[in-house]
This record gives C-alpha cells, structure tokens and sequence, in this order.
C-alpha cells in the first residue's frame, strides 16, 4: 500500500502485503495501491487514481495487475500529465480512470482511452504552473456527460492529435502488457532551433536524472526484499 500525505509525497517504508485479496504479492507499493482501490470498490464504483509510470510497465507483479485491472474493471481513460504534478521532481504521473465492474468470463475493458498532455508540454512549478485551463481539452475529450460517446482528436490526416484509443486486443499484444503508450513527435528532438529555454532544460535534465535515481532505488529495495525472503 502506498502512503500519502497531503502534498503527495510518498513515506519510503519497504512493505510487503499479503492479502488473500490482492491479484498478487509484492513490494511496490504504487502496484499495492492499485490493488488496494479495486478491493474497496463496489460493483460500478468509479476511480481516479494518480501513478507514476513504472506502474504501466513494469514487468512481473506489475503485468499481472494490468491484466488484472483491463479483465476486471472497464479502464477507460489514462491521462499522462508532465513530470513534476503530483509526485517528486522527474517523476512522470498519470491518472487512471476506471470503473469496478461484477465478475464476468469476458474482459470488461473494451478499449482504453489515452490523453498525452505530456509530449512538447513543458510546466514549472513556479514560473509556468499548471492550471485548470490547461485540462480544459481534456475534460471536452473525456466528455463527462456521456463517456461513451468520444471521439479521437488523432488520425492519420492529424498526427499531433492528443486523444486516442486503443483496443483491449492491441493493448495484451503489447509487451507485458504494456500501457504506457505514446504516439507523439517530440518536436525537441527534431527541432535544434525551437528549444525550450535553457532552465527549462536544465530542470528537465535534474528531474529526468532524480527520476532514474529514484527508479533505481526502488529496485534495489525489491532486490534486497525478494532475497531476504528467500
């Protein structure tokens, strides 16, 4: 389970839950915490809940809790916001809206909507804050008064378009499960002459490099917790 307080940041305690109602047993505590919100939601309770990327994709426990969560729940909607929102500097954040669902032979989720207010999106805690206004798009895309009538704002006429979808069948195909999908340029990369600003930048470059260090430290914790247990 991961504890939060009410800036969001997360208590480093090495924890391992065994609970006879979890998919499965593990260490990290964002993938307990998934486990932990579909328990104590009833049949057609809704949930948004904020993770950091390595919940997407990590192999192992984290592919079986995805599989888990797109049988079990109708995982609707994946919002990918800049690094920096919710958790520590350089740690990418997402939101995951799902719905508990009665059990059932066939997957619930049918297919999973992704909006990137990620890629060529550069925010500051300071100088360039995020703001309601900048998730206006998404909450018309999300279309709150009927979410099962959208549409995509991407094709192949427009490539920059920022909402997708994707079926349950393109998603298990995918390695492990993965779900941390992106489809858009990075205009950084290709364009040398429109960089952002040079302390934009340089913060990109520390928080991408806390990030790994984070990453990193969270896998030496699992490491050592796995071979203490055997």
């Amino acid at each position: 389970m991961t504890f939060t307080n009410e800036e969001g940041e997360q208590e480093k305690e090495d924890l391992t839950y065994n609970r006879q109602d979890f998919w499965t047993t593990t260490s990290n505590k964002q993938l307990n915490f998934v486990q932990h919100i579909h328990t104590i939601l009833k049949t057609g309770g809704q949930a948004a809940v904020v993770l950091p990327d390595n919940v997407l994709f990590e192999g192992g426990a984290g592919e079986t809790i995805r599989k888990k969560l797109l049988e079990t729940t109708d995982l609707h909607t994946i919002l990918r916001l800049p690094t920096g929102i919710f958790y520590a500097n350089g740690v990418k954040a997402n939101v995951l809206f799902f719905e508990a669902k009665s059990a059932a032979k066939e997957p619930w989720t049918k297919e999973v909507w992704i909006y990137d207010y990620r890629t060529n999106v550069h925010h500051t805690l300071k100088k360039n804050p995020m703001k309601f206004a900048d998730l206006e798009d998404f909450i018309k895309c999300y279309n709150p008064e009927n979410r099962h009538n959208r549409k995509e704002i991407w094709n192949e006429e427009s490539p920059e378009g920022r909402f997708r979808k994707f079926s349950y069948d393109e998603i298990v195909a995918r390695d492990k499960t993965n779900l941390d999908i992106f489809w858009l340029k990075d205009k950084s990369l290709a364009d040398l002459d429109n960089l952002p600003d040079p302390d934009i930048l340089a913060n990109e470059i520390i928080e991408n490099m806390e990030a790994s260090l984070a990453s990193f430290k969270e896998i030496m914790i699992t490491i050592n917790g796995e071979s203490e247990e055997n």
